[in-house]
């Protein structure tokens, strides 16, 4: 969307809710050269090169991780801004694990957990049933399932799931799944057989290694396929087709391993200048977790996440350097949430639970990869309707493009209608589910993201940099203006 129309509808939708706030384009945020690139580099290089082993949330390597980010941000002159006088909130993180135990087999045909057999339910379950070939959903849906393991052949799921779309063969293999627990729930199976198509087959090393480690949340029976998904869900490849016909037996015992583990935000701040206004808090927003260790792929097992999300993480430290030198009127909070891969839950667990009181957060400035494509093209989120919710903020991050970076803004992924739903899948949803202003930055997905290489090497380090300045001068706007950004009165993300 070209940049002036994007221009022209904020400012409409602002009208509707009052003047926009923002300081005048000539009020150039003070310590930009407080975010530079070689900082930044070598940052991102110490916390997304191997030594940290990818920061998988609920291991020792991302409180490590944690560790470093908080020293890190001492040494900028951050003050600690989480529980009991630390730069640390901890929070339980549940995890639900298919047990060792577990076991599947077919007449004399054993189905190795993880190796040919993956479960996708959480429900522990004791099967002894009856094989019932049902063919395809429309096929099954017609035939007689009820205690019975119903085989469904997987095919093309109804949702559009473009050639291009992210991580497509494990969104393919969930939207099909769903799609057939939601058709056959209501008869009752005694469980379901999901059988690959050549797509859902390419996702097995994938989903399988996810599987394998569990779902996670802040509570127990948060999975892929909803909240109460317990009926026996299993999915095979498309090998074991031929093994699996009508009079067959599956005998099958679903046994998990329930744990609960620490994981934790970083929470730091600079406080504001003024004494009126320093009670109010301009929230920067990343996510610290990547993917941790996997099977290895051309011999690298590391799932570094430079972009996804050192590259942010290491970006709101530079921010922080950039309010130290010079703080705000308002004071800032930087928030480097924990868990975030696993399913927003350290965001989540923050605006339930903030360090500081909600109603003083009068931001929150989040970004998700910013250090990669087209080197003069960046995306915001949270400018169109349902998702906006703050024009004044929106206003801001505009000007601030216009005075401090000069990208092509990309909001088309910003779209209610965007097929990647990208908007719902970074920190800022929780806050503004909660009715506090946010917008949301990103260079966008690459054929980097979610793979072993996504490392520090291959980030655009002048486009980061820019990035960062961007934010930077949004967050100085938003901490400097007269009166505290408005947030539209239906407020929330729009889903």
């Amino acid at each position: 969307m070209p940049r002036y129309y994007l221009l022209m509808i904020v400012l409409a939708a602002a009208c509707q809710s009052g003047a926009v706030v923002a300081p005048k384009p000539t009020d150039q945020p003070p310590a930009l050269d407080a975010i530079r690139e070689d900082e930044l580099k070598a940052d991102l290089f110490a916390l997304a090169g191997d030594h940290f082993r990818g920061r998988e949330a609920g291991t020792l390597d991302e409180l490590r991780a944690s560790a470093w980010l908080a020293e890190r941000a001492r040494a900028a002159g951050l003050a600690p801004a989480g529980d009991d006088g630390t730069y640390f909130q901890f929070w339980p993180m549940a995890r639900v694990r298919p047990s060792t135990s577990t076991t599947v087999r077919v007449d004399q045909t054993a189905f190795p957990l993880h190796t040919d057999a993956v479960i996708l339910s959480l429900g522990a379950a004791a099967v002894d049933a009856p094989l019932i070939d049902g063919g395809d959903l429309r096929a099954a849906a017609r035939a007689d399932v009820a205690g019975k393991a119903v085989v469904v052949q997987i095919t093309k799921p109804a949702v559009n799931l473009p050639p291009d779309i992210s991580v497509r063969p494990a969104r393919y293999l969930f939207a099909a799944a769903a799609e057939v627990v939601a058709a056959l729930a209501k008869a009752k199976p005694a469980a379901i057989i999901l059988v690959s198509d050549p797509v859902a087959d390419s996702a097995w090393q994938f989903v399988s290694t996810w599987f394998r480690n569990g779902s996670y949340g802040l509570g127990y029976g948060e999975t892929i396929l909803g909240p109460s998904t317990t009926m026996p869900v299993i999915w095979v490849k498309q090998a074991a087709r031929g093994t699996l016909a009508s009079g067959q037996r599956l005998q099958a015992n679903l046994a998990f391993d329930r744990f609960i583990y620490p994981s934790v935000n970083v929470v730091a701040k600079v406080e504001g200048s003024d004494p009126a206004l320093r009670g109010q808090y301009v929230l920067f927003s990343a996510h610290q977790d990547h993917d941790g260790i996997k099977e290895p792929v051309a011999g690298d097992s590391i799932w570094n996440g430079a972009d996804d999300n050192g590259s942010v993480s290491v970006g709101i430290l530079a921010i922080g350097r950039a309010f130290a030198k010079q703080p705000g009127r308002r004071s800032a909070l930087f928030v480097w949430h924990g868990a975030e891969e696993k399913g927003l839950i350290g965001s989540r667990y923050h605006a339930l639970h903030p360090t500081v009181p909600r109603d003083s957060i009068v931001a929150v400035l989040n970004a998700d990869m910013i250090g990669s494509n087209h080197p003069d093209s960046a995306a915001l989120l949270g400018v169109q309707p349902p998702h906006l919710n703050s024009p004044d903020l929106v206003a801001m991050a505009i000007r601030a493009n216009a005075m401090v970076a000069g990208f092509v803004i990309d909001s088309t992924w910003d779209r209610p209608t965007h097929v990647e739903g990208w908007y719902f899948r970074s920190d800022h949803v929780p806050y503004a589910n909660g009715g506090i202003p946010s917008v949301y930055f990103s260079s966008l997905p690459h054929p980097l993201y979610h793979t072993q290489l996504d490392e520090p090497a291959r980030i655009n380090y002048p486009k980061l940099t820019r990035i960062t300045r961007w934010m930077y001068a949004t967050g100085w706007m938003a901490a400097t203006a007269s009166d505290r950004v408005k947030v539209l009165p239906r407020s929330g993300s729009g889903r």
